[in-house]
């Protein structure tokens, strides 16, 4: 640095000290984005049952798995109260629920045999359990490890044992297809993106901004395409179980109305809207009912 004859410092080159910051920003912009690349190619996969490529950390081992499906399901278990499983409808459900796991092998075949592949039989290991949990909740889910619930609110609206079979095998697909497992690898995506624009030196609205991009344009169409996945894979566990596929259109109709046409904008939903989902359904109708006729032994 120069020095003038007083022995004063001459003052620095604002510009030099902006472009030093912005080397900077760009240089850690850069190295999450290096890491962020390598995490996403080094941890994809190719799933049978959809054929399509999937990220799931292979650092998560299907034991992991089942341990946080088993951990959150006894969670929600002390603090819901499950129905006295020898009620009718404690029994009812459980009976749904066999009949949909005794044909998860066979279907999980048939799909992975449409896209030239062997199924990983990832539920082989599961230790299937079922509960109903009185509550208004129109809802039902299944954990990792085969762990599932179906609330007394659901039953009003399902009407019928087809219907709820449609339910409860669109949850079980969940689970098969390892969406919790994928939705962990996408949060950790969205984490490497967060710590990236704080240490650049992004501003909070900045940050919201770019989270908030990421959140339209790409976490939100993913868990779209889970449920998608999960409706159509649903349908055919629930078709080769002998329930009638075709409950389905209806049932989504009564679920549209139970909501009192609340659900928001489908750009901003994690879900379908009911519409494009009785689409769907629809035209997977005809390939539900092959599946019905081959794998239900009644159909014959």
């Amino acid at each position: 640095m120069r020095q003038d004859p007083f022995g004063r410092q001459a003052p620095s080159s604002p510009g030099r000290g902006r472009r030093r910051v912005g080397g900077l920003r760009i240089g850690v912009l850069l190295l999450f984005a290096a890491y962020g690349a390598y995490y996403y190619f080094s941890n994809r996969t190719e799933d049978p049952v959809t054929g399509q490529t999937v990220l799931i950390d292979r650092s998560l081992s299907a034991d992991d798995e089942k341990a946080l499906g088993l951990q959150a399901y006894q969670e929600i278990l002390s603090q819901e109260r499950p129905v006295d499983p020898s009620l009718p409808i404690s029994q009812e459900i459980r009976g749904i629920a066999d009949r949909l796991i005794a044909k998860v092998d066979v279907v999980e075949a048939a799909l992975a045999a449409e896209h030239g592949m062997q199924p990983t039989r990832f539920s082989q290991t599961f230790e299937w359990e079922v509960n109903v949990i009185e509550s208004d909740q129109a809802n039902a889910f299944c954990l990792p490890g085969g762990k599932m619930a179906v609330y007394t609110g659901l039953v009003p609206v399902a009407q019928n044992e087809n219907a709820m079979a449609v339910v409860m095998g669109h949850e079980i697909a969940h689970a098969l297809l390892r969406h919790g497992a994928q939705r962990m690898a996408q949060q950790r995506l969205s984490q490497v993106g967060q710590m990236a624009g704080a240490m650049s030196g992004m501003d909070p609205q900045q940050q919201q901004m770019v989270m908030a991009a990421m959140g339209y344009g790409y976490l939100l169409p993913y868990a779209r395409k889970h449920e998608t996945e999960a409706d159509e894979v649903g349908l055919m566990l629930a078709a080769a179980a002998c329930f009638d596929p075709r409950e389905a259109v209806p049932l989504w109709e009564r679920m549209g109305e139970a909501s009192g046409g609340q659900a928001p904008p489908e750009f901003s939903s994690t879900h379908p809207n009911p519409g494009t989902r009785i689409q769907n359904l629809q035209a997977l109708m005809p390939k539900a009912l092959e599946y019905r006729e081959r794998f239900c032994e009644e159909a014959r």
